[in-house]
């Protein structure tokens, strides 16, 4: 491979789930892949379950703080995922944006610590098949 292949994960409100598949991308191998996230309305602060759940692993939210999702930051990625926000009139997909992937990932929004665990692990197995693929 002969640059970094940029996945960008997008969601609503970029506050769960994009946040954690970048961070455990970056985790994973941040060598070969570099993992952005943003959402198309993004929220004001990342979950802190969310930050608890990747802290139980040492990963590191790189991100900090929600993102807008742009023109500009899809160009800058080889591969858009989507988190899989169903039907909200907020989702990339229903914007009609170029989106390479759905994942289909529960929202952990208002969900306890030992549901956002689940969700966390489900991410990091779709980031471990990622990396062994792409």
């Amino acid at each position: 491979m002969s640059h970094q292949m940029t996945f960008l994960f997008v969601c609503a409100h970029n506050a769960g789930r994009s946040q954690m598949a970048a961070a455990l991308l970056n985790y994973e191998d941040g060598r070969h892949f570099r993992g952005i996230s943003a959402g198309t309305l993004p929220a004001e602060t990342v979950n802190p379950v969310v930050n608890e759940a990747l802290d139980e692993l040492h990963v590191p939210l790189q991100a900090g703080t929600p993102k807008q999702l742009t023109p500009d930051l899809i160009a800058t990625a080889d591969r858009v995922i989507s988190m899989g926000c169903g039907v909200s009139d907020q989702c990339p997909t229903h914007l009609g944006l170029r989106v390479d992937e759905e994942w289909n990932i529960p929202d952990p929004a208002d969900r306890p610590l030992d549901e956002v665990r689940r969700i966390r692990d489900t991410i990091r197995a779709k980031i471990k098949q990622l990396v062994r693929t792409a």
